[in-house]
């Protein structure tokens, strides 16, 4: 008996998710959850609402009774009331990204199961040959995709933001020990240089680690030509930047830590070692600190956050997400030695420390 309620919650759940799925989707479209936000106390009637989402009354009574029973929204006295929740999904980064989840997420995992039954459930998924090319009808790599589809890279980016929201940085209080592990020892005899954030995109690891300690060495952003061309026109940032491919040497030698903030995640294991190889020629042994900040997926207990992460990188990008062991025997084959891995309680991502043997 038991067995079979488990089965019957598996289908009600999988029915539920894909008419909420649908139902953002279409909340995306009419505004839905702008509409409700700006009522704010007052709520408004089927009739107002109808109107303001130009949908018809009983198709949009119908929607909303389903998003008042998963609790996105409430109905009180015949007025419709927005939650923390529908407010939240108000915001741009988050309508974005419920648009990249639906438009370009879903397909792909729509094809799982026909996709690895054609492989014989033995896939050989790569970077161009995966259930996003399936879904999408594409040869091109993810990211190359994405670039070539607007307005879908606008999505990608603000789903990464949604994703980071309201999460503590690896810099955090309680999250790694900045001062004990990092300040405390820098030497600028031997390097200026405090922390180099290799990859760091437009540099919210690095702003976010300049605003919370007075640190008494440099840092510098490094990442792709056109990033750092785009950010340094913008504003004056309390750090330097440079372009670097990672892939080549890193040019700047014995700075006290090289951070890479979901980098090695979104490469196989022979592209993550070479990122690892060009980086050992410049660590400083007893000194520099090499911090990878990812997900490390725990085998008894995975969060669900974790695990999903993990399918989206097996549906976009033919990559995935690693364990604690599959993390040492790559900083192992690179040539470098395993010191720990720090967590924090609720955060998917943890600071994995390695240095030179």
């Amino acid at each position: 008996m038991c067995g079979e309620i488990a089965l019957r919650a598996c289908f009600v759940t999988d029915e539920f998710q894909s008419a909420l799925s649908a139902h953002c989707k279409y909340a995306v479209q009419v505004k839905l959850f702008q509409h409700l936000r700006d009522a704010g106390d007052d709520g408004v009637g089927s009739e107002e609402l109808a109107e303001k989402t130009g949908t018809d009354v009983l198709l949009l009574e119908r929607i909303m009774r389903h998003l008042i029973a998963m609790k996105m929204i409430t109905f009180f006295k015949g007025r419709f009331f927005g939650t923390a929740l529908s407010h939240g999904l108000a915001a741009d980064n988050y309508q974005q990204s419920i648009d990249f989840c639906y438009d370009v997420a879903r397909p792909a995992f729509n094809v799982f199961p026909e996709h690895f039954k054609k492989a014989g459930y033995r896939p050989r998924i790569t970077f161009t040959n995966g259930p996003l090319q399936a879904a999408h009808g594409t040869d091109l790599p993810f990211f190359d995709w994405l670039v070539a589809t607007p307005p879908h890279l606008e999505e990608f980016d603000a789903f990464m933001s949604a994703y980071r929201a309201g999460k503590a940085d690896w810099c955090s209080p309680g999250f790694y020990p900045v001062e004990e592990q990092l300040i405390q020892g820098f030497d600028p005899s031997i390097n200026e240089v405090l922390l180099v954030d290799v990859g760091g995109g437009r540099g919210h690891d690095t702003l976010s680690f300049s605003a919370q300690y007075a640190h008494p060495g440099k840092l510098v952003l490094q990442d792709r030509e056109a990033v750092i061309t785009s950010i340094q026109d913008k504003e004056a940032l309390p750090f330097g930047c440079e372009a670097h491919d990672f892939f080549t040497p890193q040019p700047i030698q014995a700075a006290r830590a090289y951070l890479l903030h979901s980098i090695l995640h979104d490469w196989d294991d022979e592209a993550g070692i070479r990122i690892l190889e060009n980086l050992k020629p410049a660590l400083k042994a007893g000194y520099s600190r090499v911090l990878l900040n990812e997900i490390v997926l725990s085998e008894e207990n995975p969060m669900i956050a974790a695990t999903s992460m993990d399918m989206m990188m097996m549906a976009h990008m033919g990559v995935r997400e690693r364990t604690e062991v599959e993390w040492k025997a790559i900083i192992a084959k690179a040539g470098l030695r395993f010191v720990r891995i720090y967590d924090y309680p609720g955060v998917a991502e943890s600071v994995i420390e390695a240095e030179l043997l």
